[in-house]
């Protein structure tokens, strides 16, 4: 089930996230979705959405960080 919005994403993400990042994980999501088609290409008991959401958030967590008060913020270029 690829996401053609951000306002299609579940709502964890969509309270949690900034516009970019929303971005990023609906990109990755619906990479992944075509990507792990095929069930021998998941871990064993995975389903594809299940692989999805865990790639998208990988994604976000590259440029991405939760700060101390709980908000999603952009990590620095150091």
């Amino acid at each position: 089930m690829p996401y053609k919005h951000n306002s299609e994403l579940p709502k964890n993400v969509t309270n949690n996230l900034p516009e970019h990042a929303q971005d990023i994980y609906r990109a990755a999501f619906n990479h992944a979705w075509e990507e792990y088609e095929d069930p021998s290409k998941r871990r064993e008991g995975s389903s594809r959405e299940e692989v999805a959401r865990r790639v998208a958030w990988s994604a976000v967590e590259k440029k991405y960080k939760k700060s101390a008060d709980g908000t999603w913020v952009e990590k620095s270029n150091k």
